[in-house]
């Protein structure tokens, strides 16, 4: 009795080991591409319920989801002779799973090895300006040199995007030096269009007080009352002869 009982427990867990590897469920975002005696099948199986022959087939399961990967600081030298170190963030996904597999032994690795290279490579070629100023354009060359290179391994570059640039610390003091002359430059120039405009007008009110020669003597005794009413200094103020003319004529 012992030893029926033994083996028909050991057939019970050879039964159920079969079936944990002949029946696989897959998720909405996952592919299963199987092998059958070495050979991959045509299609990528999934998602939901899949049944693989084990040990004749092997399945390799591939995430569809968008891998979000951190590029580490690179060191670039600029066109213009500048070091600098830049990282980035390069967003791929995998739209076609059987070539994920067979096309390259690991597809993330090699995608992150070629965003080094070429960021290396598109960066070194580009001035320190250039590499401040126009990122989105470096984006989207990135982009598209990254993506052309993995498409043959079913791998889609969605996104490359520049995080940070380091520059050295004598180029920080630099820049920050030319941007205060650049900020005392506009701030001169606006000093000057305020001047100008300011001499407009008061050559215009000129003009209108030589047309109106009574403006002036009220612009005087305009002037007198807002003295009057800042301090109590006695002041000295010329009076024009003219206002008196009229009284020397009586």
């Amino acid at each position: 009795m012992i030893p029926f009982s033994s083996g028909l427990i050991f057939v019970v867990v050879i039964v159920v080991f079969v079936l944990s590897k002949w029946i696989n469920i897959l998720k909405e975002y996952e592919r299963g591409v199987i092998f059958r005696l070495g050979r991959v099948l045509p299609e990528a199986k999934g998602p939901g319920l899949i049944f693989v022959l084990w040990p004749i087939d092997r399945m390799v399961r591939v995430s569809l989801r968008v891998v979000v990967h951190d590029i580490p600081p690179q060191d670039v030298i600029t066109r213009d002779n500048v070091s600098v170190k830049v990282n980035a963030v390069v967003y791929f996904r995998v739209m076609d799973p059987t070539r994920a597999i067979i096309e390259v032994e690991n597809f993330i690795y090699a995608t992150s090895q070629l965003a080094q290279t070429t960021l290396r490579s598109v960066l070194g070629e580009v001035e320190l300006d250039e590499l401040l100023s126009h990122r989105e354009k470096l984006n989207i060359k990135l982009q598209s040199i990254i993506d052309q290179h993995s498409d043959p391994w079913g791998v889609k570059v969605t996104m490359v995007e520049i995080k940070h640039v380091d520059l050295p610390a004598d180029m920080q003091r630099s820049m920050a030096r030319q941007a205060e002359a650049e900020r005392e430059k506009r701030a001169k120039i606006i000093h000057a269009a305020g001047e100008l405009e300011a001499s407009k007008k008061l050559a215009e009110a000129a003009e209108v007080m030589q047309k109106q020669p009574v403006s002036v003597q009220l612009r005087y005794l305009q002037t007198l009352t807002e003295i009057s009413t800042e301090n109590t200094s006695t002041i000295v103020f010329p009076v024009p002869l003219k206002m008196f003319e009229r009284l020397f004529k009586d």
